[in-house]
Parts: C-alpha cells; structure tokens; sequence
C-alpha cells in the first residue's frame, strides 16, 4: 500500500534568510532537494548565520524540489539539544544559480557521506511520465528493477548511485526490486500508477534487512542543466546534506513522501 507521510515545518526566520522574492529572476535562484537516507544517523537541531532553525530532524525526511537564492551561508549541525557550541558541521555552503539536484545524507553514520546528484527537471515526452531510482541502502548489494513479468527496466544499480531517467506511457506497472541478476524480490510494488507529465523518484532506503521503498511525485519544471555542483567552504563534513535538508524543509514549511511497502 502507500501511505502519505506529511511533515509541516514552518518560521519566520528562515523565511527572511531564504525563501526567494517573486521579484527575484528565476536565473537567480537553484533547484534543491534534500533526503536524509543515513538509517541510523541522529536527530539533529540546525544553525543557520548562528541562528537555530530546525530541531530534532532525524531519519526518514524529503524535501520537495525548492528555489533557494544563489549564495553562500554558513550553517552548524549539533546533535539535538546540544547547541550551536557543539556542532560536528560548520561550514559554508555554496547554492550555484540554474542548477537542479538531490543531496542526500547517505550511509551508515559511522561512514555517512553527502551524495550530490544532477537531476533533470525537463518535462517528459507527451503522454509519457519520468521514473528514476535512487539505490540509498547502504549495505544491499547491486539491483536490478524489473516488471513483474521479468522484463528489466534497470540494470547493476549499486549504492549510492541513481539510475538514469525511464520514460514510460503513463498506466499502471507491477515493479520488483531484486538483487542484479537473481530473482528473489526484496521490494516489491505492485500497482504502481504514473501520470503521464510527471517525474517520479524511487528511493531504496534504510539498512537491506529493512529495506524500504520511498516514493517523490515531482512536476517538471525549466531550469538550466546544472554544470556544477554545490561547494563547500570551511570545514567539510559528510553531514553537510543534513544541513540544507533542514533548509528546504523550513523554507517549504511542508513536505509530503509517499511510502509504499510490500
């Protein structure tokens, strides 16, 4: 089944730092999404220019796509309740105007890393909708995605990469999830519906004992093929992504994942 998980999120501050004015050119301004995958990552409050904005964000969030102002800010992590004075992050993130892309948080948190993903916002060819999948288990081996009458849509998708766009006719499908060249399916959706027009993100996530499907509907939107990704200044820690999963929660004030299980 799938079910709707709604988290809203909102404040003023970040509001004022953030959010992009209707009279700012859309040149101005990058598509962001962030997802925090790290399964056993802790809750953590977050600063931004020395001030809390988020508290408590742990394992598993999603932002939508958000138009963020080009720039640089400085942001902490400190793990919940800590303090600013605690941070285990302290850096400066760079948003580079034109671009669309996923950070997420990905990995255990012995070994978590931020993964920088382009992505493709364009829309799909008329009566057709985009599929792509985001291998975010850290410890399952290589997939292959498939109908559930044995064709292969996707092939020897390894953690922590995303596979290519599909474009498919919008309908229904039964997809399976199986290790790359077996047969046993470890994630199955059966009845999955995709509207023609649409971009649709499948994240595998959580440790493999555990794995779990998550699903993002996106509509396209026009933005500049990103030719760089996002920099960071300061001290460079893996736990940047959690940093601007914050952000993109707050400045949305709202954020919808639907997740669909066995």
């Amino acid at each position: 089944m799938i079910r709707k998980l709604s988290i809203v999120v909102t404040t003023a501050l970040l509001f004022a730092l953030l959010v992009v004015p209707a009279a700012f050119a859309q040149g101005s301004t990058a598509k962001v999404r962030v997802i925090h995958a790290s399964p056993d990552a802790p809750a953590v409050d977050v600063f931004v220019n020395g001030n809390a904005v988020l508290t408590n964000v742990g394992f598993f969030a999603a932002s939508p796509y958000l138009d963020l102002a080009a720039g640089t800010y400085r942001v902490q992590v400190a793990p919940t309740g800590a303090g600013a004075g605690s941070a285990v992050i302290d850096a400066n993130v760079t948003i580079e105007a034109g671009k669309a892309y996923t950070i997420a948080a990905v990995g255990p948190v012995a070994s978590i890393k931020p993964q920088i993903i382009v992505d493709n916002l364009s829309a799909p060819a008329a009566g057709q909708a985009k599929v792509r999948v985001y291998h975010f288990s850290p410890d399952a081996p290589a997939v292959d995605v498939k109908l559930a009458n044995g064709t292969t849509l996707i092939s020897n998708l390894a953690f922590p990469d995303a596979s290519n766009y599909l474009e498919v006719p919008a309908g229904t499908y039964d997809l399976q999830v199986t290790p790359a060249g077996g047969s046993a399916v470890v994630i199955n959706l059966p009845g999955t519906k995709v509207d023609a027009g649409q971009i649709y993100s499948v994240f595998a996530t959580n440790f493999v004992a555990s794995i779990t499907p998550q699903l993002a509907v996106t509509a396209p939107v026009a933005t500049a093929a990103p030719t760089a990704l996002p920099t960071t200044g300061g001290e460079t820690l893996p736990l940047v992504a959690l940093v601007l999963m914050a952000l993109a929660l707050t400045v949305a004030g709202g954020m919808i994942v639907r997740r669909s299980t066995q």
